[in-house]
């Protein structure tokens, strides 16, 4: 029986269609479900923090060693919030975006749109892929946040000095990458030109903070040997994940035409 190409590719179409109404309606709600478990959010985490808390390796004896041991996990969730609020500042929405002089992606050939002809192209918008760019973006922040809050102790000052170096580095790890991730997020959402770099520019700074905690933590005195094996394996892991991410997603950035459409004003000739 020879195949009916013509349905065939009809029912690809419309398949097609379909994930592009989905994805462009995971983008358009993505923003208020956020919104709505903003709250809930924090409950959960101010909920671990406190067992944590309740747990820690050494004793909290006084409001000095409470305050130092819950500022940075308070921080760990206020950081994604604060990031959220203020990129949607930054980068008010429908506003006129400037492009930027210089391309990076420089891979293929290329013709300008204006503003108008890339808004309403069929293309232009975080759709289709870049919807899983969007939530993949979030959820890091989701697992980079439950990683730091089962693999780190919670370290008060009486702790030696390498249980609260670590301590402190890992969270202060987990602060900057929730911000910039959740910046990268609305950079995305809102269209912004600059996003692409921006995620690159992330990348690079998460891959260098690995390397600064190992360095900062590693020159500790009497650090033990079994958690600077485990601290090593937990910064490769981080590593890793960022590498892999890197692996799959900057072919995309640099050569989809959506993201180009959207984020670079651009069409392949």
């Amino acid at each position: 029986m020879v195949p009916n190409w013509h349905t065939i590719a009809k029912a690809a179409q419309r398949y097609a269609d379909a994930i592009e109404r989905r994805s462009r309606a995971i983008a358009k709600g993505i923003r208020p479900f956020l919104e709505a478990a903003l709250p809930w959010w924090i409950f959960a985490w101010l909920m671990l923090a406190a067992v944590k808390m309740a747990s820690a390796a050494t004793p909290i004896m006084s409001f000095t060693e409470f305050a130092g041991i819950f500022l940075p996990y308070a921080l760990i969730g206020l950081a994604p919030i604060i990031g959220l609020r203020l990129a949607e500042a930054a980068f008010p929405q429908g506003e006129i975006k400037w492009q930027p002089s210089f391309r990076f992606a420089m891979i293929g050939r290329w013709r300008k749109l204006d503003f108008n002809s890339a808004r309403k192209h069929p293309l232009f918008g975080p759709a289709g892929l870049m919807a899983s760019l969007l939530i993949g973006m979030l959820l890091n922040v989701v697992f980079r946040s439950t990683e730091f809050m089962l693999a780190i102790p919670a370290m008060s000052q009486m702790a030696p000095g390498w249980g609260r170096a670590l301590f402190l580095a890992m969270a202060f790890d987990v602060i900057a990458m929730n911000f910039l991730y959740v910046v990268c997020f609305v950079m995305a959402l809102r269209t912004v030109p600059f996003f692409p770099r921006m995620l690159a520019i992330v990348w690079a700074i998460d891959i260098g903070m690995q390397f600064a905690i190992a360095q900062a933590v590693g020159m500790q005195p009497d650090l033990p040997h079994k958690v600077a094996m485990s601290l090593a394996e937990l910064l490769q892991g981080n590593v890793t994940k960022v590498l892999v991410s890197m692996f799959v997603w900057l072919p995309y950035l640099m050569l989809s035409a959506r993201v180009n459409v959207t984020y670079r004003s651009r069409l392949a000739a």
